[in-house]
């Protein structure tokens, strides 16, 4: 839409204009930048700090950050390493996947909190000339010539700003705004839940690592988080009204019927002010792109929380983008052939692991949350051979993605 009414402050011109300050975004920034091309990365908060954001970085990105020089100085920040995923049940105790074992140099999942891992990407980005970082552009207009996305309008500091761009890459997630304004529909499924994130102190000589916790129709997730336990509670899908009807009383002795060791500080949760709640569900595109536009991260491929694996996939993406599109760019030209490449590599990945997700969901999770019956480990999750490929497929996904020298 170039038409428009609005009096414009200053008008930018880049080469890629990157919308989305999440791990797509970000990283998507700093891997061009890197390559000398001029890049603006808009982002709608003033900060990068939100509650309950994925912090778990898997192998797959630790490869990529050692790839150019950062993984070490990543890990100098403060995180914890988890090396195994554990199940509690009824029926017995499991280790659904061990990390250990995994031929990497990064054999666990770090857990970083999500904006410390921004703030560290976005610092490093910021050392190019080239790279340039606004914070709360509240993006609102596409702007379309012929028919080619030529870049955006965006509100901030009560006015409008344009930025002018070769290509525009859309990586403001789950909710994206730029999908929206491309008039792009995604292909929805309804996973069978939805998932309540609170926190609770965690006492030193408690287990460490990550956890799962099954047992009378409910299951927890209890992250381990050094001096404080981030808890999923997971319900079925459309349950969170009748739950918040009964009262946070009625959470506090659900909770503790699980996990007893919390008798002593489920108090703690005073109201459900302290619950952020995450409705669940899973999509993709059937197309990322349109001429001069690409969507990455959650932005094309809505992640179930499954295996945590949204912020692995959402950076894979931007690493083949990086691949792809560095040179079109450097020489000032693309073709569409070149965003379908990035889909085409990106999409079987992506639908291989959110058919996973929805295998879990159905065989395990919905099981586990039906309390007509008692919940029992599937068979299959007890063979050595498939916790293995369980690990290695949470940990890279079906194969590990590089950055081009």
């Amino acid at each position: 839409m170039t038409n428009h009414t609005h009096e414009i402050i200053d008008v930018q011109q880049t080469t890629c204009c990157i919308v989305g300050g999440g791990p797509a975004g970000v990283v998507l920034g700093l891997l061009l930048a890197r390559q000398g091309i001029p890049v603006t990365l808009l982002e709608l908060h003033q900060d990068f700090d939100r509650d309950f954001r994925g912090d778990t970085i898997h192998p797959s990105v630790m490869e990529i950050m050692a790839q150019i020089g950062l993984a070490d100085r990543l890990l100098e920040l403060p995180h914890s390493k988890i090396r195994t995923l554990k199940l509690n049940s009824p029926t017995g105790d499991i280790n659904l996947t061990d990390f250990s074992h995994l031929k990497t140099p990064y054999p666990y999942i770090t857990i970083l909190p999500q904006a410390k891992f921004l703030d560290f990407i976005a610092t490093e980005a910021q050392k190019y000339p080239n790279f340039n970082l606004i914070m709360g552009a509240n993006v609102q207009e596409i702007i379309e010539e012929d028919g080619v996305v030529r870049g955006i309008r965006y509100r901030s500091h009560g006015g409008w700003y344009e930025v002018r761009a070769l290509l525009t890459v859309g990586a403001d997630g789950r909710f994206s705004r730029m999908r929206q304004l491309a008039g792009f529909e995604p292909i929805k499924t309804s996973p069978p839940m939805d998932v309540m994130w609170f926190r609770l102190p965690r006492k030193s000589e408690e287990p460490n690592g990550l956890s799962g916790r099954v047992g009378n129709g409910k299951m927890i997730v209890l992250l381990d988080r050094s001096d404080f336990w981030q808890i999923g509670y997971m319900i079925s899908k459309g349950a969170f009204a009748q739950l918040r009807t009964a009262g946070i009383d009625f959470l506090r002795k659900s909770l503790v019927e699980l996990v007893p060791e919390f008798s002593d500080r489920s108090h703690l949760l005073e109201d459900w002010s302290d619950i952020a709640f995450l409705s669940v569900e899973s999509s993709r595109l059937p197309q990322w792109y349109r001429p001069g536009l690409l969507l990455i991260g959650d932005a094309a491929h809505v992640m179930s929380p499954v295996g945590g694996v949204g912020i692995n996939y959402a950076i894979q993406d931007a690493v083949v983008a990086t691949n792809i599109l560095s040179e079109p760019l450097k020489r000032g030209s693309w073709h569409l052939w070149d965003l379908a490449e990035v889909q085409r590599q990106r999409e079987f990945p992506t639908r291989v692991i959110q058919w996973f997700q929805g295998l879990a969901q159905k065989r395990m999770i919905a099981r586990a949350l039906n309390q007509n019956q008692q919940f029992t480990v599937p068979a299959f999750l007890r063979l050595p051979i498939l916790r293995d490929i369980l690990a290695r497929l949470i940990a890279f996904g079906i194969s590990p993605v590089r950055l081009n020298s």
